[in-house]
């Protein structure tokens, strides 16, 4: 190992992952020589929920954490439970799904219940809506509750307020919010594959992936911080590291906040990037 003890992180969609949304065997079998050969400290840090992170990292031999639900919570491989959650209180709930009725849309709310995901929705789902769940509801890990007239209100912790729409739509919701709720957190972006369209997430105040990889690092006792990104999202993270890379794909101003730009996402460039970094340290030594 080097003696400077590196936390590499990495973003996943348009970023670890190939334009058809999965790791390549090459990037499987390099980050298990990362991670069991050369003793590097590696994980992803992603919008996404364990439903989907957990079969697409299943080939790899994680002994990490994933940071899940845009740092909302950890996901611990080996135990295969939530960890470190950030729930959302029940009046930031009320307030931020007012803002929603007011602009006539509803939104997914996510909550924890043991090791699931129970995501809760009200009301008919639009064309994009339905191919999301579609997509999703025959996932162990995550139940849907759709319809649910009472979506607002439940024992069960809340980690993220989530909708996909327009762009141009979902940035007057959030404006909306940002200008009316102040317990919260908001993230808004675009589609990696059709700026016209965008997604919103809310979690409560103090949330971010950058938040989750610092208190990571402290944990793993890392005192160097690398992270790979493509979206405008993963800007905070990259101003949170000591060393910042964005893929050839990423968008331009992502481009411009890293440290420095490598290749696509579709020629295995954040494993291959990750590989040399530990062997320079090496020599370093």
């Amino acid at each position: 190992m080097p003696k400077t003890k590196t936390l590499y992180v990495s973003d996943l969609d348009g970023t670890l992952l190939g334009d058809d949304s999965q790791l390549s065997a090459a990037t499987v079998a390099m980050l298990n020589r990362i991670i069991g050969q050369q003793g590097g400290l590696f994980t992803v840090a992603t919008a996404r929920t364990p439903a989907t992170v957990v079969p697409l990292m299943q080939d790899v031999h994680a002994t990490l954490p994933f940071i899940v639900i845009g740092g909302a919570a950890m996901w611990d491989p080996i135990t295969a439970s939530y960890q470190h959650t950030r729930g959302i209180d029940t009046d930031t709930i009320s307030a931020v799904a007012t803002v929603f009725d007011r602009h006539g849309i509803h939104p997914f709310i996510y909550r924890r219940h043991g090791h699931l995901l129970h995501t809760h929705h009200c009301g008919p789902l639009s064309p994009q809506e339905e191919r999301f769940v579609t997509a999703r509801q025959h996932l162990p890990l995550k139940k849907f509750f759709l319809d649910d007239k009472d979506y607002r209100h439940s024992d069960d912790e809340a980690l993220l307020i989530f909708s996909m729409n327009k762009y141009a739509v979902l940035k007057a919701i959030a404006t909306d919010v940002q200008a009316t709720v102040h317990s919260c957190t908001v993230m808004l972006y675009h589609d990696i594959f059709d700026e016209s369209e965008g997604y919103l997430e809310i979690f409560t105040a103090g949330t971010s992936k950058a938040a989750a990889i610092r208190d990571l690092a402290r944990q793993v006792g890392a005192r160097r911080i690398v992270v790979f990104g493509d979206n405008r999202n993963d800007i905070a993270m990259m101003q949170a590291a000591h060393h910042s890379v964005a893929v050839a794909n990423a968008f331009p101003e992502v481009k411009a906040a890293a440290s420095e730009v490598i290749g696509p996402n579709t020629q295995d460039s954040v494993p291959h990037w990750i590989e040399q970094d530990l062997v320079d340290a090496q020599v370093s030594c």
